[in-house]
C-alpha cells in the first residue's frame, strides 16, 4: 500500500523519521511534531508512545516502526476529520463503552484496578480521559474507512486475474490444514462429594467470621482459582462486563462491605465471595473457589453419554454439528459452532494450534472418522471432561491454487481492491 502522508493531502511534515535517524536517537529531544493534518498535530511523543504500547503488549515491533505508525495516525487523522464533516455517528456513549471495555481487559490482566492504577502512574479517571481523545478519532476514522469501502466486492474473474499476476515462484506454501470438531461432555460430581466441598466452604466462612482466619489467608490456602490465589482471592468486577458468570456477579452485588455470602454454584464450581469495596457497578471482591472432585463412576458414565451420541452420529441419525448442538457442554459449540478456530479466524487449522491430546486423537482416526470418547483437562474452565473428536476435512501441503485456496485468493484479492480504493479516495482529497 502506498505511503499516505506522501500523497496531496492538508499535511505539513516538520520531521522525517527514517532508519537513519535511529543512530541519533541518543540526543535528547523534549517534543516535536512529526506532522500537521488540518488543525490535528501528530508529535514525535505520539509515536513512541503506541511502540512502547505494542512493546508492553508483546507483539512484534517492526523495522522502521516509526515510519509505519506515523503513516497510520496521519491516514487516521485524514479519515477522523472526513468522518466528522459527513457527521458519521460515533457518540460519547460508545466512546464510554469501549474505554470502560479497555480498562476492564486491564484489570482482568492485574486483577484489580488499583494495580492497573500503580502500574499507569495514574488514576482509572486520568487513563480513560488521557485515553478518550484518540479512542474517539479511532472509531470514527473506522467508520469512515467502513462508509469508503462498503460497497466494494470481488468476482471471480477478478479473483483469476488477481492471482495470475501473483509469480509461480512467489506463490506461498500453504502447510496441511484441519477442520476439527469436538463434543464435550463434563462429569457431575456425585452429590456427596459436592456436600463435602460446600461443607468445607462454610466452615472456611465460620473461621473468617470468627476471626481466627483472614478471607485473605484463606484464599491463598485452599482457593482452586489459579488467577486470584496469590493475591487472596482479590477481583475487580463490573456488572457491565458480560465475561463473568451472571450467578458469581449476581450474588456479589447482593452482598454488602465486608460481607461474605453463603455458597454461590457457578460453571466453575463453587464459592464464597467476600465484598471488599463497592463503588456503583464497580467493585472489589475477595473469593474462594473449590470444585468437587470427579470420581471413575462418573468419568465413565459420561464416556458412555458420549458413546451413545456417537453411534448416532456414525448411524445417520444425527449429524455432527446437530449432536453438538443438542448434546455438547462446551460453551463456543452453542454460539460459534463445535469445530476449533484457527489463528485466522476460520475453520482451518494447522497442526500447531492443536493442543497435544487433539492431535494424539487425530492421528487414531481418518477423515470423516469420529474418535472413541477421551478424558481432557479444560485448562481455561480448571475442569476434567470427556470428548469425540470428529475430522471433517485435511488437505495435503501445497502451492497456493485456486482449486483448494479459492477463498483466501479472494479474500486477498478483495483486501487489495479495498485499498485501491483507499488510495484513490486519498488522493482525491
Amino acid at each position: 500500500m502506498k505511503k499516505y502522508f506522501l500523497l496531496p493531502i492538508l499535511i505539513a511534515l516538520t520531521g522525517v523519521l527514517s532508519a537513519q535517524q535511529a543512530t541519533q536517537a541518543k540526543k535528547i529531544v523534549a517534543d516535536k511534531i512529526a506532522a500537521v493534518v488540518g488543525d490535528r498535530i501528530i508529535t514525535y511523543s505520539d509515536i513512541k508512545n503506541t511502540i512502547a504500547d505494542y512493546a508492553r503488549q508483546g507483539a512484534e515491533i517492526p523495522e522502521h516502526a516509526e515510519c509505519l505508525i506515523l503513516d497510520q495516525a496521519v491516514l487516521s487523522k485524514v479519515l477522523m476529520q472526513q468522518a466528522e464533516k459527513d457527521s458519521l455517528p460515533v457518540t460519547d456513549e460508545e466512546v464510554e463503552s469501549d474505554l470502560d471495555l479497555r480498562v476492564r481487559e486491564f484489570v482482568r490482566m492485574y486483577g484489580t484496578e488499583k494495580a492497573v492504577e500503580e502500574l499507569a502512574g495514574k488514576s482509572i479517571y486520568q487513563i480513560k480521559e488521557d485515553a478518550r481523545e484518540s479512542v474517539k478519532e479511532k472509531k470514527l476514522a473506522e467508520a469512515m474507512q467502513r462508509k469508503i469501502v462498503e460497497n466494494i466486492k470481488i468476482t471471480p474473474a477478478e479473483v483469476k486475474v488477481f492471482f495470475d499476476r501473483i509469480p509461480k515462484d512467489s506463490l506461498p506454501f500453504y502447510e496441511s490444514e484441519l477442520e476439527v470438531g469436538q463434543i464435550v461432555i463434563y462429569p457431575q460430581a456425585s452429590r456427596d462429594l459436592e456436600k463435602y466441598v460446600i461443607d468445607e466452604l462454610n466452615h472456611y466462612k465460620q473461621l473468617i467470621e470468627s476471626k481466627t482466619s483472614t478471607f485473605e489467608q484463606m484464599a491463598k490456602l485452599h482457593s482452586e482459582d489459579p488467577g486470584s490465589k496469590d493475591r487472596g482471592g482479590e477481583y475487580q468486577i463490573s456488572r457491565k462486563d458480560k465475561s463473568w458468570d451472571p450467578s458469581f456477579v449476581a450474588a456479589a452485588f447482593r452482598l454488602k462491605e465486608g460481607e461474605i455470602s453463603s455458597v454461590v454454584k457457578t460453571k466453575f464450581g463453587y464459592h464464597i465471595i467476600q465484598m471488599v469495596q463497592r463503588n456503583g457497578d464497580e467493585a472489589v471482591i475477595r473469593h474462594i473457589l473449590r470444585t468437587p472432585p470427579i470420581t471413575d463412576e462418573e468419568t465413565n458414565a459420561a464416556i458412555s453419554h458420549l458413546d451413545s451420541v456417537r453411534a448416532k452420529i456414525i448411524a445417520g441419525t444425527l449429524n455432527f454439528n446437530q449432536a453438538a448442538l443438542k448434546y455438547s457442554q462446551d460453551e463456543q459449540a452453542k454460539f460459534a459452532g463445535p469445530f476449533f478456530m484457527g489463528r485466522a479466524g476460520s475453520t482451518y487449522v494447522t497442526i500447531d494450534e492443536l493442543d497435544k491430546e487433539v492431535v494424539a486423537l487425530l492421528g487414531k482416526i481418518k477423515v470423516g472418522e469420529i474418535s472413541q470418547p477421551a478424558n481432557f483437562t479444560d485448562d481455561q474452565r480448571g475442569k476434567k471432561g470427556v470428548r469425540i473428536i470428529y475430522l471433517k476435512s485435511r488437505s495435503e501441503p501445497h502451492r497456493m491454487n485456486l482449486k483448494d485456496d479459492y477463498n483466501k485468493i479472494a479474500q486477498l484479492a478483495l483486501e487489495e481492491k479495498k485499498a485501491k480504493a483507499m488510495d484513490k479516495w486519498l488522493t482525491s482529497k
